[in-house]
């Protein structure tokens, strides 16, 4: 299997003393060889292209999911932010993946179920370094766009005033005072918040703070059952 090398610039950022950001630090408390070794079969190129370093761009879904970005976004996050590409190990001026590998990517590591247990790995590591008292959850949902309208595993979501999109949602369970990810749930775009709701619930949740799409008694009994209080947003009328 044929893979770019990357990080090869030694002095791509300059002197950045000084200009250490928190990823800098986060991405010291993990050991990423654990997780280096259970991608090491995963491959995402296109056709007849090098594969980009699993690790890399697994390191990319964590920041998408960490900051709430589109694989559009991530891509020009990437490209442009110097804290993104050294936790991702780009040095400063070399080519960064495009949306369409982070599409592939995640998809190899669903087919290789890998997806969600790689992100518990993640949030299993960061726990047993800090110990803190949970005050709540915030639940939410964030619309990734297929690669291909072909795609039959995404489906066809229409929101009020905003066209039509084919794809999945992440659904992101994460600790209100430090926005640790939790719990992560990829459901076609269809499926209603409130449905999915339940699988981004972490075990003692506390108080569980989401939008008025996770309204019902379906998420709330899941939130109950978790021992947590549900806090949705009320729509005013």
């Amino acid at each position: 299997m044929s893979r770019r090398r990357i990080g090869q610039e030694t002095f791509g950022f300059g002197d950045s003393r000084g200009r250490q950001s928190s990823l800098d630090e986060l991405t010291k408390l993990i050991d990423w060889s654990r997780i280096e070794a259970r991608l090491v079969d995963i491959s995402s190129s296109a056709k007849g292209e090098p594969a980009w370093p699993p690790l890399a761009l697994f390191k990319a879904l964590l920041l998408s999911v960490w900051y709430d970005l589109s694989d559009v976004k991530l891509a020009e996050a990437l490209d442009d932010r110097a804290s993104f590409r050294r936790f991702c190990g780009f040095s400063g001026n070399e080519a960064t993946p495009e949306r369409t590998a982070f599409v592939r990517f995640r998809k190899a590591m669903s087919v290789c179920a890998l997806d969600k247990s790689l992100f518990d790995e993640i949030t299993s590591q960061l726990k047993a370094r800090a110990i803190k008292v949970k005050t709540g959850t915030l639940v939410d949902a964030t619309i990734i766009v297929s690669v291909s309208k072909e795609d039959d595993e995404g489906h066809w979501v229409k929101h009020k005033g905003k066209p039509a999109v084919h794809g999945f949602k992440a659904h992101v369970g994460a600790d209100a005072d430090t926005a640790l990810v939790e719990e992560v749930a990829i459901t076609p775009a269809s499926v209603n918040d409130g449905r999915a709701g339940p699988a981004a619930l972490p075990d003692d949740p506390g108080e569980v703070f989401a939008d008025s799409a996770y309204r019902g008694s379906h998420y709330r009994d899941a939130v109950h059952a978790k021992g947590g209080e549900p806090r949705v947003v009320a729509i005013a009328m």
